[in-house]
């Protein structure tokens, strides 16, 4: 026995059909340039960056800002149009990199110190530059996920013997400001509140 598909009315067959074998219609055709017009603007919007560690603000690259010891810790905030924009731009968490030299720590080094004595109060060195053992870096970064950036340096310049002979870096932070910075501000205390009053 042979069996024979029986042949229907061309205007059946087209609502018969499925949807995978029907001809493209006019909103189908502009999915693929709807899509490749997100990816751009995805793209556009800054998704990647291209620095290595953190988005710099324009404010930043502009000023073409040095690392100087003499200047302390310098902070660089961003503008209000960034702060905006960071609305719409990925999660982007803080980044701490070096060192963190406290004015507290700082007023413990004394003239005369010896390399240990140092390495005790300040931590070990970032950068111990093998054509200058005599000084030590100690350079700190901190970059916020909102864009604001603070740098710091503190130079160590020992003498043939191996005591400090002085150094560079100064105006940083207490460690209340420091830990302010990271958590936010500490609430205040009910007596703390009176005792102001």
């Amino acid at each position: 026995m042979r069996v024979t598909q029986a042949k229907l009315p061309t205007k059946l067959q087209s609502k018969l059909q499925s949807p995978l074998h029907s001809t493209p219609s006019r909103s189908t055709g502009r999915l693929p340039l709807l899509a490749g017009a997100v990816c751009v603007a995805l793209a556009m919007a800054g998704c990647a960056t291209k620095t290595t560690l953190g988005e710099k603000s324009s404010e930043v690259k502009d000023a073409g800002v040095t690392l100087d010891a003499n200047k302390g810790a310098q902070t660089t905030t961003i503008t209000q149009l960034q702060k905006f924009m960071w609305f719409f731009s990925p999660y982007r968490p803080d980044i701490q990199q070096g060192n963190f030299v406290s004015e507290e720590m700082l007023a413990q080094l004394k003239v005369g110190m010896t390399r240990d004595q140092v390495r005790f109060i300040f931590g070990t060195a970032l950068l111990e530059d093998p054509f200058h053992g005599s000084r030590w870096d100690y350079p700190f970064r901190m970059a916020k996920g909102n864009g604001e950036l603070t740098t710091s340096r503190v130079i160590v310049f020992f003498n043939k013997e191996g005591r400090v002979e002085r150094w560079e870096g100064g105006n940083l932070p207490t460690e209340k400001e420091y830990i302010a910075r990271i958590a936010g501000p500490a609430p205040q205390s009910k007596q703390d509140a009176k005792s102001d009053q």
